[in-house]
């Protein structure tokens, strides 16, 4: 399985999301998870992400691929259901593109769904008494850009994006916790995601 993080942007010293998963890899035991995890840091870079996330998809043929990635201002995790076609950059990327009003894929459908378990993984963070929720949308920035990428690179795969708090709004341990839940929930899933309540009234 391959779990990616993002390099720092906007000036920060470090990104929560590549933190986490260098985190993850690191307590990893291959024969206790039953599966191999490969993590990297990708760039905060429209033009650049497909690419680096098709080369590892070649490279490893990844079964499921989970992406990370930071949400200012947000206390709890958050998994994504849905990868919006649309890039809307209020900032900048790490190399000066910012897209406004442009399909992340052109000519794809306008929202695909994540192909991962949201609803397993959910129900699994809460069981472990972790702040984590389910969130129907990833932004307009690079995470949902890798988002769109990630299900159209990896279409055999169960593919999601998560959202995941600064360091400062979460502590990076317990962000580490609802990732490695989120993970195991989707490996040890298997059918039709769980129909129970995920969604909000906002």
């Amino acid at each position: 399985m391959l779990v990616t993080g993002f390099e720092p942007f906007a000036d920060a010293a470090t990104n929560p999301s590549w933190d986490a998963a260098v985190l993850l890899a690191r307590d990893w035991d291959e024969e206790v998870e039953g599966a191999r995890l490969v993590v990297a840091r990708l760039p905060v870079v429209f033009a650049a992400v497909r690419e680096r996330l098709a080369a590892l998809v070649a490279e490893h043929a990844p079964d499921v691929v989970v992406a990370t990635g930071l949400a200012g201002g947000s206390s709890a995790v958050r998994i994504e259901r849905v990868a919006l076609n649309l890039a809307d950059a209020r900032i900048p990327d790490n190399d000066g593109g910012q897209p406004v009003d442009e399909e992340v894929s052109p000519g794809a459908p306008l929202a695909r769904q994540a192909t991962l378990p949201v609803k397993a993984a959910l129900s699994a963070c809460r069981a472990a008494g972790l702040a984590v929720e389910v969130s129907l949308s990833a932004g307009t920035y690079v995470c949902n850009a890798t988002f769109v990428h990630a299900l159209e690179v990896a279409p055999d795969a169960r593919v999601g994006f998560v959202h995941v708090p600064a360091a400062t709004d979460m502590a990076l341990e317990e962000t580490v916790r609802a990732v490695r839940e989120i993970v195991r929930a989707t490996l040890g899933h298997a059918g039709p995601d769980l129909h129970v309540v995920g969604g909000t009234l906002s």
